[in-house]
């Protein structure tokens, strides 16, 4: 007998079919991947302004005099280190030594904070941070009734700044505000970014989804703002080199061989601690790599990485043709001794062995 799975909508699915988005089934959505066209949508949000519907993210708020107890336990970096209105990127270890999840985790108070997870991981994550709340804690899932627009570009947040009196333009890396925005009282705006071009958060409820999406989209027409699909952001991401959830990181892979040991902070105590710290003092076995493609071809998700004799050694696990840079470029799992910018590698398309070169990143560097 077969079943179905009923893909969820956002509170914008039937914006983003009007405009004549190609839609496709993401994490358990039915979310827009290109309007335009990918590399259009890409060099939109590289150069000017682009706005994604990212509503399928999930949301947690955490709140109680033990918050940042709870937090401390089953986050990897160390949530100490914020102040009111700062965002942090952390992991959630899954007690085996891989990653439940990555999130971000923002500080509204001392005693109140607010996660931003993946939307196919919801309820996982909600159910791996309950299982661990043994402190004085009160966890709220926000997720099914808040909209998410993620507004790109190096002019997005000249675009936005006509929508509120919070001082968008100027604002750091990693911070967050909390006001009117649109004519709507408490909207956080944040800039964590996704695509290494810039740019702000917005977050809603989705009742007031469609007013917020047209004063945005008029805010940002004299800018050149353009909606941009799942499948530009994919592309833009991996030119930063940040990982996503399901291809870079999951369950079997630990922060340190992802390249995470920077949100992974060892002041504090917190789950897999003693493992994280022996994989970072002895070394770990593969390392998580960026390389390009010298020959001819595209790498994709879960082709093998061999070596001169063929032998598999590794797997490619995100791959695209560069937009920006207009050559293929990829991440993968190697061995810690093939890592290094320089070595040479090379990955199996349909049965031939093509050349890369591991580098360094960010693959895209302004110039």
């Amino acid at each position: 007998m077969e079943t179905t799975t009923t893909l969820k909508n956002t509170a914008l699915t039937h914006v983003h079919e009007k405009l004549g988005a190609k839609m496709v089934p993401f994490a358990g959505y039915n979310m827009p991947v290109q309007y335009a066209g990918l590399i259009e949508e890409h060099h939109t949000v590289r150069k000017a302004v682009g706005v994604f519907d990212v509503s399928h993210m999930g949301e947690f708020y955490v709140r109680g005099p033990q918050a940042l107890d709870l937090l401390q336990k089953v986050t990897s970096n160390d949530v100490s280190k914020l102040f009111d209105g700062k965002v942090q990127y952390s992991c959630l270890p899954n007690g085996k030594g891989g990653i439940v999840d990555d999130l971000l985790v923002y500080r509204i108070s001392q005693d109140e904070y607010f996660l931003v997870v993946n939307a196919s991981n919801i309820e996982k994550d909600w159910a791996w941070i309950n299982a661990n709340n043994s402190f004085d804690a009160h966890l709220e899932n926000v997720s099914d009734g808040m909209s998410l627009l993620a507004v790109q570009g190096p002019k997005a947040l000249e675009a936005m700044q006509s929508l509120t009196e919070m001082a968008l333009v100027g604002m750091e890396y990693y911070t967050f505000k909390q006001g009117k925005f649109a004519g709507i009282d408490n909207v956080i705006v944040s800039t964590t970014g996704y695509t290494g071009a810039g740019g702000c958060e917005i977050y809603f409820p989705n009742e007031i989804a469609e007013t917020v999406w047209d004063a945005v989209m008029k805010a940002g027409a004299p800018f050149g703002i353009q909606p941009i699909g799942l499948g530009a952001r994919d592309t833009l991401r991996l030119e930063m080199g940040f990982c996503l959830y399901g291809n870079d990181i999951d369950d079997t892979t630990s922060p340190i061989e992802a390249g995470l040991g920077w949100i992974t902070k060892f002041t504090k105590d917190f789950i897999d601690k003693d493992v994280l710290k022996a994989q970072k003092d002895n070394g770990t076995e593969r390392k998580l790599a960026a390389f390009e493609l010298l020959d001819k071809g595209i790498p994709r998700h879960g082709y093998d990485v061999v070596d001169a004799n063929n032998n598999i050694i590794g797997v490619v696990t995100s791959g695209t043709q560069s937009p920006s840079l207009g050559k293929p470029i990829g991440l993968a799992y190697v061995p810690v001794a093939l890592s290094k910018p320089g070595s040479e590698i090379f990955i199996s398309i349909r049965g031939k062995a093509l050349r890369a070169a591991v580098c360094s990143l960010p693959f895209y560097k302004e110039s």
